[in-house]
């Protein structure tokens, strides 16, 4: 009897093969989709609730610094848990931090979508903050673990940056339709339905795993880290109200970054380190989070700005601003989805700097608005090109940071690439606001006010024209990403 080559497929054993590929084919995908609806939540609740806020306002009696504090709370939390949470995920598990992070994201949508106070409102969105700093780094981390490395890989991480890009570009037409149709609260609650959907997804599809070690957190790296970061923000976010050289700024700014110098004493120290400083190192992870700063300060402040133009200026309805936004909210979806695919032709240093490049293009033209303008001219071409720039950017400067990652560290690099990107916009939206602000001198009226918007759109785009220079120089030419 001849016996079949070990190379050879009998029927039966093709069969079988395909049956076994496809279901594990299903599962990747179900995978991504989890890790993907996660990130794009917490995206879309950084800037859901711009354009319900005075709602919010009326309904709640909140002042003005309370108002801008609904925002605030959110952000910082974000930021200044990121690394923490990044790390968690490395030691505990990405699906188990994963889980616990989506669950607090979503209990605090209820409380803060049930408020009947404003201070109930304000501490709702810092523990949601605090969610999504636990849930945001395990979502890259599922999604690189999910899908071996090469060109799938890429293309899976253009996915998840296409979505997280508009989640943050779906928050005005979300926000506009759910404000106008129903009520503020709708902006939170909404959160809760998806949530849960999300908690069951991961829950059964989603595999376990983990770096190995000591399950040990490094507790005095990440007290130091997590309130320097919140004392940098918050002393950001004080620009705006009370300007740069105040000591309501100064004093929250300095003192943050003591305390993260004494975190970076500290992790030279210690033997299991929050982390290890050997990750900058890498020229990719050390570059590629500098750009996403840099990219993230202006990308984060455009759609604020935007939103306030078109409701400020035009008029437009808080739906009416979402709908204009809508072009915008697509180019961006569609550059991130493009992205894997130019990769392969231009190098992942190439396209980032080709993407901030159409990114500061759109800036200049929005940047030569009036109070008068046409929405084809001035909200829609102008909003396209951005978007399809950071769109193009956000892929490669992913790619690059997590391709010089070891396996242990790849959770606490995800949220080092959210950090980077989330603190960027905090520093860009108070630096920029604080432009237009003294440029506007207290005026309210629409040619006030445009000149101030028109002044930040200015600054932005030498924000990423400065950002084009640092990557051409300081990006690797090639790395794994690129094949």
């Amino acid at each position: 009897m001849v016996q079949p080559r070990p190379d050879t497929q009998t029927p039966d054993s093709a069969t079988t093969a395909t049956s076994a590929t496809t279901p594990t084919r299903a599962r990747t995908w179900l995978v991504l989709l989890a890790a993907c609806a996660g990130q794009f939540l917490v995206v879309l609740d950084v800037s859901v609730v711009n354009v319900a806020l005075p709602s919010m306002r009326a309904d709640l009696g909140l002042s003005a610094l309370g108002l801008q504090w609904v925002l605030n709370a959110y952000t910082i939390a974000f930021a200044g848990f990121m690394l923490l949470g990044g790390r968690a995920a490395d030691l505990f598990g990405h699906k188990r931090v994963f889980l616990v992070g989506l669950g607090l994201f979503t209990a605090a949508s209820v409380a803060g979508g049930l408020a009947v106070e404003g201070w109930q409102l304000l501490a709702a969105r810092a523990v949601q903050g605090l969610g999504a700093a636990v849930l945001a780094p395990a979502t890259l981390t599922i999604v690189t673990g999910a899908v071996p490395a090469g060109p799938a890989r890429t293309r899976a991480i253009g996915t998840w940056s296409a979505v997280g890009a508009a989640g943050g570009a779906a928050g005005g037409l979300v926000g506009g339709v759910l404000t106008d149709l129903l009520s503020w609260r709708w902006v939170l609650l909404i959160n809760v339905p998806v949530g849960a959907l999300v908690l069951i997804g991961a829950a059964l599809w989603v595999r376990e795993s983990q770096g190995g070690g000591a399950r040990r957190l490094d507790l005095p790296g990440a007290v130091l880290v997590t309130g320097g970061l919140a004392a940098v923000a918050y002393g950001i976010v004080q620009t705006e109200q009370a300007g740069w050289g105040a000591a309501e700024t100064l004093v929250p700014l300095l003192g943050g970054l003591v305390l993260l110098g004494a975190f970076v004493a500290v992790e030279a120290r210690t033997a299991a380190p929050l982390m290890p400083l050997k990750l900058f190192r890498s020229r990719a992870v050390s570059a590629a989070n500098v750009a996403m700063i840099v990219n993230g300060s202006a990308s984060f402040a455009m759609w604020f700005f935007m939103t306030m133009y078109a409701q400020n200026v035009l008029g437009y309805t808080p739906l009416e601003a979402g709908l204009a936004l809508v072009p915008s909210s697509l180019s961006v979806f569609v550059g991130a989805k493009l992205a894997p695919r130019l990769m392969a032709v231009t190098g992942a240093r190439n396209l980032a700097v080709l993407g901030t490049l159409i990114a500061a293009t759109g800036f200049g033209w929005q940047s030569l608005m009036d109070a008068h303008s046409a929405y084809l001219t001035m909200i829609m071409g102008p909003g396209i090109l951005m978007m399809l720039g950071i769109g193009l950017v956000i892929t490669p400067l992913a790619s690059l940071a997590t391709s010089g990652a070891a396996p242990g560290d790849a959770g606490l690099v995800s949220g080092l690439v959210n950090t980077s990107r989330t603190m960027g916009g905090a520093l860009g939206l108070a630096a920029l606001s604080t432009l237009a602000a003294a440029r506007t001198s207290g005026g309210t009226s629409p040619e006030a006010l445009t000149a101030g918007y028109a002044l930040a759109f200015r600054a932005g785009a030498g924000i990423l024209l400065a950002g084009a220079v640092l990557m051409v120089l300081w990006l690797p030419r090639r790395t794994t990403t690129d094949q």
